[in-house]
């Protein structure tokens, strides 16, 4: 694949547009008037979105897509116009996209240049004073974060995160300032192509072993991306982090280390956090958050650490970090019915679900039951992680299994989500496994109790169940009022 992106009036066309990266950067270039089209399998209320803007959708992923731009190229039968290269569009593709895949082979053998997304949103990044946020856990939380401090600031910032939020409405925003707050992803290796004004990493962990085999070579990556900061802003209290990368820019949540940023007073609730924010030895103030639990308050002070490096006073980084609500599938109240909760999360990995689940603990009332209900995300994840994956639902009072969801690997025969259930029935009981998503639902609907903080976990399609249930669950409301 070729990496010189074109910003000068060429279309951009994105095979798999209605992933939540590929989207982002689709609906950004959309609002620069730059011509956007893609297909996508599955069309959902992303990719109407971006047809609202103007970008073109295919409902199918085929070779004749690509015919879409033929008129304006092969107007002649006998002899292709001279501009005829620099008409035909940018192809743009993720990890996901196999090279059998026939959309991709027409644009090789058409000439298109075919580009990676992380070639697109490196470009960006080049294009505006950025700021990337990466690490293992946490980016798409901190970057929406910050985003939203920046816009609530007034600095109008362009913003392209992992997730949804409603305060912009989507994945992505244009704004008409030079920044741009961007979430950038380690997992395949492409977080070396960015080089930002300001870089964030909040932690390191191994979390796809489907591309790396070991933490040397995710932490290689990392030092990688940090080389190309200008300034790097990270958490000490990842060991890696501190020893490896040695930070511009330091924060923690232990107000004994010599981190430039700390905390102190701090106070978990229920209804959300508040701390003592301290730069280098003086008190800034207050900060108070919606989110819960440690790992949030973590990913507030790196926003404080970024606010400070653009020169925001702390009462305006308090103010942002104070009315922001979190992004969707992030500790996400989906509703409340009969006396349950329903929260929607996209932890997946060992670590993100023992910080959800204290975080579901935390605001689980005296008495009130926290069903995990978790669905396994990747053959290679869970077979390399199984022992912290079994070890990771401590605060769970009941745990629901379904089976793996295989995000396109396919099936060596080696691990199974009733091997996890085996495994997590050693350390946690009860658990439950139930096979399919169907079975889900029926084993939920019996099982759920007034009272029960019902809590949605991973990265695949399990939380389609949720407006099923909770629809299921009002019927019988509705037939007795």
């Amino acid at each position: 694949m070729t990496n010189s992106v074109d910003f000068s009036g060429r279309p951009f066309h994105f095979i798999g547009i209605g992933g939540i990266g590929m989207s982002a950067l689709a609906y950004v270039l959309a609002k620069r008037q730059f011509p956007v089209s893609g297909s996508d399998l599955r069309p959902n209320h992303i990719t109407h979105k971006l047809e609202s803007i103007g970008a073109h959708i295919f409902g199918r992923q085929e070779a004749s897509n690509l015919e879409f731009f033929r008129p304006q190229v092969l107007n002649s039968q006998e002899q292709l116009p001279a501009d005829t290269k620099s008409k035909l569009p940018q192809v743009i593709c993720s990890t996901a996209i196999n090279t059998n895949n026939l959309e991709y082979k027409a644009a090789l053998e058409l000439g298109c240049p075919v580009l990676h997304r992380s070639d697109v949103l490196a470009a960006l990044i080049s294009d505006y004073y950025s700021i990337a946020v990466a690490g293992t856990h946490g980016k798409t939380t901190t970057s929406s974060m910050i985003g939203y401090m920046l816009l609530e600031a007034g600095l109008d910032p362009t913003i392209l995160v992992g997730g949804e939020v409603n305060a912009w409405e989507g994945n992505a925003r244009l704004g008409q300032s030079q920044y741009l707050v961007a979430e950038a992803d380690e997992s395949d290796g492409s977080l070396v192509k960015h080089a930002p004004e300001i870089g964030i990493i909040t932690n390191i962990e191994l979390d796809h072993p489907d591309h790396y085999d070991t933490l040397e070579e995710v932490i290689d990556i990392f030092q990688t991306f940090a080389k190309g900061c200008k300034t790097l802003i990270g958490s000490i209290d990842c060991a890696t982090v501190r020893d490896r990368l040695q930070p511009t820019i330091s924060y923690s949540l232990h107000s004994d280390t010599d981190a430039d940023y700390t905390v102190t007073n701090i106070d978990y609730r229920a209804d959300g956090t508040t701390a003592l924010v301290w730069e280098r030895g003086k008190a800034l103030g207050v900060l108070k958050l919606r989110l819960l639990s440690r790992h949030n308050l973590s990913n507030a002070l790196a926003a404080v650490a970024v606010g400070r490096a653009l020169g925001l006073e702390f009462g305006a980084i308090a103010k942002g970090i104070a009315t922001f609500e979190g992004a969707r599938r992030r500790f996400e109240l989906r509703g409340e019915v009969d006396g349950i909760t329903f929260i929607d999360d996209y932890a997946h990995h060992p670590s993100e679900i023992r910080a959800t689940l204290a975080a579901a603990r935390l605001q689980a009332r005296p008495g009130q039951r926290v069903v995990a209900i978790f669905q396994p995300h990747r053959y290679s994840r869970t077979l390399t992680f199984l022992e912290e994956f079994a070890e990771s639902f401590t605060h769970a009072d009941l745990v629901v299994l379904t089976d793996i969801y295989s995000a396109g690997e396919p099936n060596l025969g080696q691990i199974t989500g009733e091997d996890l259930a085996a495994e997590i029935a050693k350390h946690h009981s009860p658990v439950v496994y139930q096979p399919t998503l169907p079975l889900v639902h029926e084993y939920l609907l019996k099982t759920l109790r007034r009272g029960d903080l019902a809590l949605f976990l991973g990265a695949g399609n399990l939380n389609q169940v949720i407006p099923e249930i909770i629809t299921a669950l009002c019927e019988p409301a509705k037939a007795t009022s």
